[in-house]
């Protein structure tokens, strides 16, 4: 019998490639940072900060950055064991250039194929997905067999059991089309209780790009809880008896690329929990300005004590600051 996760989350790990320059592109950058990444990763060691046994689900390349991803998991707190190998396939590697506040374009090689996209049935036990608290599921995980119809699997050895949740996580590279999203979201949503996404996810999940109507239509789909995210006009979150608006944490943004991930894993801490709607949404609201400070991703996940005293900053008036990130012209 598999131990029980409070989080198990599903889908892309591999390493980021960031510059250590802002404002510079990646033909006239001289040095980069290595960092464990992908935004299952991302999500479990966000998790994983807030003290929850947080567990991967994903596959790497049987190479020597595939052994730097499961070292950097088990680092930061997340349980390696069920990230496996892919003999002939590369480990992921993301590249991003930094323009604040808000232009961080992303450059992906996972060709010509990515490991996490190998995922079978056989990496995710019945037993594993039943017993998690909660478990973390990504829309890219349904854009290539034979993860898509593990994923699928996955759902139904869960049923649609509570804090089973769709990332929407939809990025157009991954997919032939957006069409080709909106019916893989489509048929996800029918087995979760928990979606989360950004307008533009929504929109390609639901047809909606207003906030509101959104979350109604979400809900529409027989989902527990539905959070729209708004960067700068912050989280909207809906269940069927209570809507709860939150602000943007005021923030001096570095990179805003784990931002998400950062959100989700709060989200989790505060579900788990069983926190009031509002009091989960800024705290996990505030987690994600943390992060978008910070240079790196997984490594930048806060703490629950730096999320407090975020909040008790922002009530105070103030704004996160930001860590380093040398600026040249």
């Amino acid at each position: 019998m598999d131990p029980r996760y409070d989080v198990v989350t599903v889908g892309r790990a591999g390493v980021d490639i960031y510059p250590l320059q802002a404002g510079v592109g990646l033909e006239d950058v001289t040095a980069f940072g290595k960092f464990l990444g992908g935004t299952a990763a991302n999500v479990a060691v966000a998790a994983a900060r807030h003290g929850l046994r947080t567990a991967l689900v994903s596959r790497t390349g049987a190479d020597p950055f595939g052994r730097f991803v499961h070292a950097a998991l088990r680092d930061l707190g997340v349980d390696d064991r069920y990230v496996t190998a892919v003999a002939d396939l590369p480990t992921p590697v993301t590249f991003c250039e930094i323009f604040p506040p808000d232009d961080f374009p992303l450059y992906f090689y996972r060709r010509p194929a990515a490991p996490d996209m190998q995922l079978t049935p056989a990496e995710l036990p019945a037993e594993l997905v039943r017993g998690a608290g909660v478990f973390w599921t990504i829309g890219s995980a349904l854009s290539e067999e034979p993860s898509r119809s593990a994923m699928h699997s996955a759902y139904a050895a869960r049923g649609r059991a509570a804090l089973t949740v769709l990332d929407l996580d939809y990025r157009p590279m991954f997919w032939s089309d957006r069409a080709a999203a909106t019916a893989q979201l489509e048929r996800a949503l029918e087995h979760v209780t928990v979606a989360v996404g950004n307008l533009d996810e929504c929109f390609t999940a639901v047809g909606e790009r207003d906030p509101h109507r959104a979350a109604a239509a979400l809900l529409e789909r027989g989902l527990d809880l539905a959070v729209v995210k708004q960067g700068p006009r912050g989280v909207l979150a809906a269940t069927r008896d209570e809507m709860v608006e939150v602000p943007p944490v005021p923030v001096q943004v570095v990179n805003g690329l784990g931002a998400g991930d950062a959100f989700g894993g709060a989200l989790c801490a505060g579900l788990l929990a069983g926190r009031p709607l509002a009091e989960t949404i800024r705290f996990a609201n505030a987690a994600g300005a943390i992060v978008a400070s910070r240079l790196e991703c997984s490594t930048a996940m806060p703490t629950s004590a730096e999320v407090e005293t975020a909040l008790a900053d922002a009530a105070a008036g103030g704004a996160v600051g930001a860590a380093g990130v040398r600026a040249r012209g």
